[in-house]
């Protein structure tokens, strides 16, 4: 099979994008070639502590991302809300003005009907209990009063559901900021191990890293179709982005993180796919043999769902893998991740 050559292509500046912490670990860190096998947790060495970090920050990220996604529907929600209960009280008004009309011009003819005064009481309700009552007023005045205590009864649940909303996103609010404080300790832990290391140690995993991105560049995907028109577009941008740094909670287009890789590419072949790599793990169609897939297809790993990348072909992963790390190929045999399914959209 022939080799699948491609051009390197040049970074780009970024300016603006990454924070400080994630700045760092782009920066001055890299990890070992995905052809090492994952360290050992129980290891003590600093490489292996600092590998674990970047490992646990990006399952962090996941969690963090999708804290992000549910605040946004959230606020939308909320927002909905808060227009259709102020739309509702505009009709609101306006019923209470008709009755008021009412109340006015029977005040004037020689006072109130008792049975309009009971209508502007602060408990209309008890007022429709009472048929015979209803009798005193026309059929249009009383179709008026109906509309007005339905509106007002809508009114008072809509702004209940808007209260429980508003709650649950402040909830949410604050598991961002926990998650996010979460990713930034451990970056910034890492990066003072990093900073622990000599010279001859930082200089042996930058040429280990560089040797995966060398691969990446030579890396031979054969000849293989996409399943569908969507996956083949979306892989396509996925390639155009190879070269671009991870960074924690990006969606592109300059900096991702490995499920904001894939939605953004998704996003440019006109599909919406959820943020995160277990709400990606449940969409489309679900392949569970690696031999089956196809390019373009989504590729789900690690027992808990916390990374996603493209199938490429060969047996290779088109993926954001890590901090430090930038968008390439690798091989999935030898990613350190274990396979858990596919998604072909």
């Amino acid at each position: 099979m022939a080799s699948h050559r491609r051009p390197k292509q040049p970074t780009p500046t970024y300016t603006g994008v990454i924070t400080a912490t994630a700045a760092a670990a782009v920066a001055l860190s890299t990890q070992s070639a995905s052809a090492d096998p994952l360290p050992d947790p129980n290891k003590k060495g600093v490489q292996a502590q600092i590998d674990r970090l970047y490992e646990d920050a990006t399952q962090a990220t996941e969690k963090y991302s999708g804290a992000k996604e549910k605040a946004g529907k959230l606020e939308k929600q909320v927002d909905d809300l808060q227009d259709s209960a102020a739309r509702r009280q505009d009709g609101l008004n306006e019923l209470r003005n008709q009755l008021g009309s009412v109340a006015t011009a029977q005040y004037r003819s020689g006072g109130l009907d008792p049975s309009v005064q009971l209508m502007l009481s602060t408990d209309p309700d008890s007022y429709l209990d009472k048929a015979s009552d209803m009798e005193r007023l026309s059929d249009r005045q009383a179709e008026t009063l109906k509309q007005y205590l339905s509106q007002q009864r809508a009114l008072q649940q809509q702004r209940a559901r808007a209260g429980e909303q508003l709650k649950a996103l402040e909830d949410t609010r604050k598991e961002l900021g926990s998650k996010k404080k979460e990713i930034q300790g451990k970056l910034a832990k890492a990066q003072s191990l990093l900073n622990s290391l000599t010279a001859e140690e930082r200089a042996e995993r930058a040429a280990k890293e560089e040797r995966v991105n060398r691969d990446s560049d030579r890396v031979d995907l054969g000849n293989e179709a996409s399943a569908s028109q969507r996956g083949a577009a979306a892989f396509a941008a996925a390639k155009s982005r190879v070269g671009m740094p991870y960074v924690w909670g990006a969606t592109g287009p300059n900096s991702f993180d490995c499920s904001g890789l894939t939605s953004w590419a998704f996003q440019q072949a006109g599909v919406s796919i959820p943020r995160t790599s277990q709400a990606q793990a449940n969409v489309g169609t679900r392949i569970n043999s690696q031999s089956a897939l196809k390019p373009g297809d989504l590729i789900i790993m690690r027992t808990d769902l916390s990374h996603v990348g493209f199938y490429a072909g060969n047996g290779q992963i088109l993926h954001s893998p890590k901090p430090g790390a930038q968008v390439r190929y690798e091989s999935i045999a030898r990613s350190g991740m274990p396979f858990m399914w596919g998604v072909r959209l």
